[in-house]
């Protein structure tokens, strides 16, 4: 067997995407926590403060770049569903949004914790309330989608939810820190590789 590797010009990310469904609801409880949800208001610039305090971290940028309007669009729609997770303190510590647009199916499109929760069981609580929550009434799939950027225990916990994988892509797109979309800083686990001139305008859709 022959690997081949292929360049990723520097400016550049590239990341194995990988696909995963249930088509059968787990009967699998949820873990107890103190936190819960809350839905969010239709308000734009409260929703990226929370997707860029949520994302950064693993490099989420999606959502910051979106035209105004059809952002706004998603946050007033009937079929999306968007929550907060608020602490005990009131504080907010993570984002959960259900996309329900498709008939009879409910995609996972964000879920996760400000890096301050992270490593304290609170995960498996809310990835246990995504998917008691996707399959509401005529939902007979639920899916969602995790990348080699995501945290690392992603693809694994979506698997002991009872998510099954079914495809697999290779998506490359320009550092969004070297755009300045998000911090140089943020996360660190993924090298900077090249400079600003390397890095191509990310389309806006």
């Amino acid at each position: 067997m022959v690997m081949k590797a292929d360049e990723v010009p520097a400016g550049q990310l590239a990341v194995v995407v990988t696909y995963l469904e249930m088509t059968r609801r787990a009967e699998t409880p949820v873990p107890a926590s103190n936190l819960r949800l809350q839905p969010v208001q239709p308000d734009i610039a409260a929703y990226r403060q929370l997707f860029r305090d949520v994302g950064a971290r693993w490099l989420w940028f999606s959502r910051l770049i979106m035209d105004d309007g059809k952002l706004q669009a998603i946050l007033s729609d009937p079929d999306t569903a968007i929550f907060q997770v608020i602490q005990p303190d009131g504080g907010t510590a993570g984002l959960l949004e259900l996309d329900y647009g498709q008939s009879g199916e409910c995609e996972i499109s964000f879920l996760g914790l400000v890096p301050e929760l992270a490593g304290q069981g609170h995960g498996r609580w809310l990835l246990g309330e995504a998917v008691q929550r996707a399959w509401r009434p005529g939902v007979r799939r639920v899916h969602v989608h995790t990348c080699t950027l995501d945290h690392p225990a992603a693809l694994s916990a979506y698997r002991r939810s009872g998510f099954i994988a079914y495809d697999r892509s290779i998506e490359r797109f320009p550092d969004p820190r070297l755009l300045g979309i998000l911090p140089m800083d943020c996360a660190p686990q993924v090298p900077v590789v090249g400079t600003l001139a390397c890095a191509s305008p990310v389309p806006v859709s």
